[in-house]
């Protein structure tokens, strides 16, 4: 089993699909940092990380005093850290004084619609709790927003299509739609993951670029499969196939570990 597999087998997560939104424009959406929204999502969770599935139409996210990004269907925005951003028909419209995100949260189903009656945009808002421990490891190092778009995978495609379903699903009186939403928001999750570091994964630096790295990567999956050997860096070097001082050369650049003389 692979450093990745191995650590999201191990570390706790929580995920759900919070809010099925249909929009027309123009329209204009305030969403709040993670740390507000953490209450009303996951009370217990020490952490929370908001993305977004765009799944129909275009639209903007805009985050600080940086460029707008466009985002079309079946492009997914995820904000590692938590930052409070804008989505839009546009960019520089003014947010809706809409409902309070808790009376969106208390209806059944939650779905939240308003515009000004032009081109529909459709998304769906959701979130992964998890501990710092996972949050330091695989969210350390990416930019303020992540943006892939998952109809590049087939993995990607049939989630597309999963959560069509599943908020469908979650409409009807059978039992088990919000279970099947909250798993699909896992999977969904962990594939805009393994997609950023297939398409993103040179120049950054971080648990997750390591990962990505042909020879940090063969140390991390070494050290992952036996973690209670007592791997020298001479071993782990001879498994990368590199020697003592490119191996950890590269993982102070990549992950920040210090050199060992061991």
């Amino acid at each position: 089993m692979d450093a990745l597999s191995q650590t999201l087998r191990v570390v706790r997560l929580v995920g759900a699909i919070f809010i099925n939104a249909r929009f027309t424009a123009p329209w204009c959406y305030q969403s709040p940092s993670a740390d507000t929204a953490a209450p009303f999502l996951e009370p217990n969770a020490e952490r929370v990380v908001i993305f977004h599935l765009i799944t129909e139409g275009e639209c903007y996210v805009e985050l600080g005093d940086d460029p707008p990004l466009l985002l079309t269907a079946g492009d997914v925005v995820v904000f590692p850290h938590g930052d409070a951003h804008r989505m839009s028909s546009r960019p520089g419209l003014t947010p809706a004084s809409g409902t309070r995100l808790d009376k969106v949260l208390a209806r059944r189903p939650r779905q939240l619609s308003y515009g000004g009656g032009g081109a529909v945009t459709r998304l769906v808002c959701g979130y992964l709790a998890c501990d710092t421990r996972l949050a330091g490891m695989l969210l350390t190092g990416l930019p303020a927003v992540v943006k892939v778009n998952v109809r590049g995978s087939n993995a990607g495609v049939w989630l597309e299509s999963s959560v069509r379903y599943a908020l469908a699903e979650a409409r009807s009186p059978r039992p088990g739609g919000e279970g099947v939403l909250a798993k699909l928001a896992e999977v969904l999750f962990i594939e805009v993951l393994r997609l950023y570091m297939h398409e993103h994964g040179k120049g950054r630096t971080g648990w997750l670029a390591g990962v990505s790295d042909r020879i940090v990567g063969a140390a991390l999956n070494a050290l992952h499969k036996k973690p209670c050997h007592g791997w020298t860096l001479d071993e782990l070097a001879r498994t990368a196939g590199t020697s003592r001082s490119v191996l950890a050369e590269r993982f102070q650049q990549l992950v920040g570990f210090r050199r060992c003389n061991t």
